[in-house]
């Protein structure tokens, strides 16, 4: 067996500090995997014993169940090397977004990162990856050129397009149930600034600014990527004091184009109302994390996010009531706008799912104290409310209980992956396939 966390001593069942601490996991053997041969003979020693493997990078995404398995720590596993160049990168399972971003950066380039910097690269990417650039430049998964993953056998493959095509397209999108990934190689896109920030309004207005972003997002090109979130934020003292306590719905902007052009384009925004602060500003895209301020510290919490064909203002007022300041937890609600480059198909087709969405919807709820039932039913609420506009459930922000899978996929993706899993991992040690 490889090194064991923590080394140099044997820690069965020790697991590393995870940024989500909601959902702990019991694993019988905890692997520190220090190259892709270690990856390789921990999963080895599980396929022998029969026992279920899940992957660690950061830990923002717990996998499902995996009580007495082997849990394989990659975050050792962060090498960042980019090709100017060819305007690629390729990144170890550890690598955070920030760290691609901060490593592209020289070089006038960046990766189609999500909004938080201490999130896995690699995690991200498999789930689809939905960056703050999306709508003009697509998923994170539809830019992948190779990846390296060990499957269930043992082996340590390298996949490409020309190289087991169906592998390639299932792991892009697929997540983490066809092996555990320890490379990838990306393509970057040539970004150096952006125009973006947030606009705060007065919760007590809610309803109105999301009906004014709903009629304004009809307007804007794909070079633009927006979402409106909702929050009561806490009575915390890290927070400004006019913020603590109070219902606050904040618009987040990335553009592209010039800083004139980006003002132009927001002006609806700001004629929604008075603003309770603005930040919108051209930026190096390497401050770009400040444009969602996502929080930096490991904490408890759960959440899910729905795939939607369309949303109207109606709806959305009733989804803001049901989890404003009157909803029985605090709860964070987050819209994405989709299309553009989303929605499109590239040539080399990927198992991303539900491409014709209009929007995503995000729910988040801390757990510190906080029953699980009752976010559940909270959520299942949110979901009757949006009725049939709901097209599925997004991988990447299923957070809590990995092992909820029903309606991460298309049927027919799902069956098409479910052939995969019987292919490379008949026995379900990376835990099967997805639900339709």
């Amino acid at each position: 067996m490889p090194s064991q966390h923590p080394s140099p001593s044997s820690a069965q069942g020790s697991v590393p500090v995870s940024f989500q601490t909601g959902f702990p996991i019991r694993p019988g053997r905890v692997v520190e995997a220090r190259t892709a041969d270690d990856v390789r003979e921990a999963v080895a020693y599980a396929a022998e014993r029969g026992l279920r493997v899940t992957a660690h990078a950061t830990g923002h995404g717990l996998a499902g169940a995996i009580e007495g398995g082997v849990l394989v720590v990659t975050r050792g596993l962060d090498s960042v090397t980019v090709d100017p160049v060819a305007r690629t990168a390729r990144i170890g399972a550890g690598a955070t977004w920030g760290a691609v971003a901060a490593a592209a950066a020289p070089h006038g380039l960046a990766p189609l990162n999500g909004s938080s910097p201490s999130v896995g690269a690699v995690s991200y990417t498999l789930g689809g990856g939905l960056g703050i650039l999306a709508r003009e430049f697509g998923y994170a998964a539809d830019r992948v050129r190779a990846l390296e993953v060990v499957t269930a056998d043992g082996v340590l493959r390298r996949v490409t397009p020309e190289r087991e095509p169906e592998l390639f397209w299932g792991l892009r999108g697929g997540g983490h149930r066809l092996g555990v990934v320890t490379a990838l190689e990306i393509d970057l896109v040539a970004v150096e600034r952006l125009y973006g920030g947030s606009i705060a309004f007065d919760g007590e207005r809610a309803a109105e600014v999301v009906a004014g972003y709903l009629e304004w997002v009809r307007t804007v090109p794909r070079t633009l990527t927006s979402s409106p979130a909702a929050l009561v934020y806490p009575e915390m003292p890290q927070l400004p004091e006019g913020l603590r306590g109070r219902y606050v719905v904040s618009v987040r902007v990335a553009f592209t184009g010039d800083a004139a052009e980006g003002e132009r384009l927001v002006a609806p925004l700001r004629a929604i109302g008075p603003a309770l602060a603005d930040s919108l500003r051209e930026m190096p895209y390497a401050e770009s994390p400040a444009i969602h301020n996502d929080p930096p510290f490991p904490h408890a919490y759960y959440g899910d996010g729905l795939m939607l064909r369309e949303l109207d203002a109606e709806r959305a007022a009733r989804v803001l009531e049901a989890t404003g300041p009157g909803a029985p937890m605090m709860t964070v609600v987050q819209l994405n706008h989709l299309g553009g480059a989303l929605a499109e198909r590239p040539g080399t087709a990927s198992a991303v799912p539900y491409r014709d969405a209009g929007f995503l919807l995000r729910v988040l709820s801390p757990l510190d104290g906080t029953d699980v039932a009752a976010v559940r039913s909270l959520y299942g609420e949110v979901a009757g409310v949006l009725g049939p506009r709901v097209l599925g459930r997004s991988l990447n922000f299923s957070f809590g209980g990995g092992d909820r899978t029903a309606g991460l996929h298309e049927p027919e993706t799902a069956k098409r992956l479910a052939g995969l899993v019987s292919q490379y991992d008949p026995a379900g040690l990376f835990g099967g396939p997805y639900e339709s």
